[in-house]
């Protein structure tokens, strides 16, 4: 790993790192929702890259730029009241969430009756959702090295719409880009992400369960592909202790580089789009922009804003250079 001074000394690798990430989440996002597509699979089988057509954003890319905005406004400094703050400006005055995830619809009608952080977060059926972790990321970025600081900050995000594996969740994704900022290893990474998880919680009992099947198909994509979706399948496909150990398991077996990881990812069942995302923030960050196809970063650079308005056509190079400024 390189050092903490290093990313901070070194502005144009922590530009490169911090949007690798940006952009490397919002690849995923796009890629895994178009891969579940039933006009792509009849098409290609497996997705290995983008079609002619155009690409969109969903709740993944658009909840991470609530996240990354809200970093930017408070300069790093995050509270639970500049989260509150950033969420009645940008997600509690809509009407509708065409692409929102159950999870951040239960926060807006909790905060406009009301109730804060955490009790916002802890009185949702949808608290165990991976909403939290798919827009983690910007967190991993501005607390490059520092996993604990990660994982605090990713608590005051998350609780404003999670409890327990939901938050849990978001601070494993956060400790991981923070580690994966700093050149970590893969193993690295993911013991970083292993290290904030309660050992007696569903999500930790989970991602042990993936990685075990990747250890005994001896990392075998074709051997642990099956085993490992009826393995994780939980009732609902956007459950934290479902997508999020799907994801590492994908990094696990796929991480020489980021085309090969996100494709991986992207193409896995159910809850693709947040497994991709999460895949690619942390390919992003490990690897940098320039590791990243040039056309796929330009063809998902401007979010269709599908379920947050003020996102639609932001620049996702410029958030992750005002990111790089926080580290």
């Amino acid at each position: 790993m390189i050092s903490i001074t290093e990313i901070k000394q070194n502005k144009a690798l922590a530009k490169s790192k911090a949007i690798g990430c940006i952009c490397g989440l919002a690849i995923g996002d796009s890629f895994g929702d178009a891969s579940r597509m039933q006009s792509n699979r009849e098409n290609y089988g497996i997705t290995t890259d983008f079609n002619s057509g155009a690409t969109w954003s969903t709740d993944d890319t658009e909840f991470a730029l609530l996240t990354a905005k809200t970093l930017i406004g408070c300069k790093g400094n995050l509270t639970t009241e500049d989260v509150v703050k950033a969420w009645f400006e940008d997600v509690v005055v809509q009407d509708e969430f065409k692409r929102g995830g159950a999870s951040e619809v239960s926060a807006a009608n909790n905060l406009r009756r009301g109730i804060r952080p955490p009790e916002s977060g802890k009185y949702s059926t949808f608290h165990m959702s991976d909403g939290s972790a798919m827009r983690i990321a910007p967190v991993g970025v501005i607390c490059a090295g520092n996993p604990k600081k990660a994982a605090e900050m990713a608590e005051i995000d998350a609780s404003i719409s999670h409890y327990a594996d939901g938050i849990w969740g978001a601070q494993a994704v956060a400790a991981a880009v923070s580690v994966a900022m700093v050149d970590g290893t893969m193993d690295e990474i993911i013991a970083a992400a292993m290290a904030v998880i309660p050992k007696d919680s569903w999500l930790y009992a989970a991602m042990n369960t993936a990685f075990e099947i990747v250890e005994n198909a001896e990392g075998s994509i074709i051997d642990a592909w099956m085993p490992l979706h009826d393995a994780l399948r939980t009732s609902t496909w956007a459950t934290t202790a479902e997508a999020i150990p799907a994801a590492f398991a994908c990094l696990k077996m796929a991480h020489k580089d980021f085309k090969t990881g996100v494709i991986l990812a992207g193409n896995f069942a159910r809850d693709a789009d947040t497994i991709g995302a999460v895949a690619g923030a942390i390919l992003g960050a490990k690897y940098g922009v320039e590791a990243i196809p040039e056309h796929w970063v330009e063809k998902t650079r401007f979010p269709s804003g599908t379920c947050l308005t003020f996102t639609k056509g932001v620049d996702l190079v410029q958030i992750g250079e005002s990111l790089a400024e926080l580290i």
